[in-house]
């Protein structure tokens, strides 16, 4: 296993603090992400997860250390800036658009991409194949599920090189986050796509990344491959209720 950055890497995190006012919420981070890789971060709520996810887009920007973007210092840019240069956000909570339709959501999204509309809406609907035929019904009328397979879909649309999602499972029935799961799976196995995961279910998001960190206070308290991370007594203790 990679001991740090490499010529592969997509993404680094280097030595990040971030403040809400005077209160810091981020200690000093570091990590990276290799092109190609499936990475989580876990921890427990409250632990600057969600903060890592805002920070890289620039909202709140970094106080100290870098974010690198394929070897380009990102950490001052534009949170369009940043998204046009490969990177797509699925937030926490969904935020979709919910007095637009299924298809305006997705048109939306393409609007940081740089294909074929059309070649990337089959693309998406191949993976949510229900949105082809809801293209027309108003997002805010979608159950929570449908929501964040949109959310999904909306971010695919720009063909992002670094995906990155902020508690997907957050909220939905196990059978809806098994079948977000096998998509980000499928993403990344058969298109090569780099995902960045951020959860508080640990058991899922463990499973499926090739390597994770844990958050704890701001800082990374862990760090390994997922599995080795699942197999560990204290961090089934901590975040498995010791299963």
């Amino acid at each position: 296993m990679k001991a740090g950055p490499s010529s592969s890497t997509l993404l680094s995190i280097e030595g990040v603090k971030a403040f809400y006012g005077p209160v810091a919420a981020l200690k000093g981070v570091a990590l990276h992400i290799d092109e190609g890789e499936i990475v989580t971060l876990i921890g427990a709520n409250g632990a600057g997860k969600s903060t890592l996810m805002m920070t890289i887009f620039g909202k709140p920007q970094a106080r100290e250390g870098h974010i690198l973007f394929d070897g380009e210092d990102i950490t001052h840019r534009k949170t369009h800036e940043i998204a046009r240069a490969g990177l797509a956000q699925v937030p926490e909570g969904r935020r979709v658009f919910p007095r637009m339709t299924v298809f305006e959501n997705l048109q939306m999204g393409a609007l940081n991409g740089n294909g074929s509309f059309a070649r990337d809406l089959e693309r998406v609907v191949d993976h949510f194949p229900w949105l082809g035929t809801r293209a027309t019904q108003r997002a805010g009328t979608l159950s929570g599920g449908e929501q964040q397979m949109l959310a999904i879909g909306r971010a695919l649309m720009s063909r992002p090189r670094l995906l990155l999602l902020d508690e997907p499972s957050l909220g939905l029935a196990p059978l809806i986050v098994k079948q977000i799961f096998d998509v980000l799976k499928r993403l990344n196995r058969d298109e090569g796509l780099t995902v960045f995961l951020v959860e508080q279910n640990a058991y899922h998001a463990l499973k499926l990344a090739d390597r994770a960190y844990v958050m704890v206070n701001g800082e990374i308290s862990h760090a390994g491959a997922g599995a080795e991370l699942l197999a560990r007594d204290d961090i089934r203790a901590a975040y498995l209720g010791g299963a």
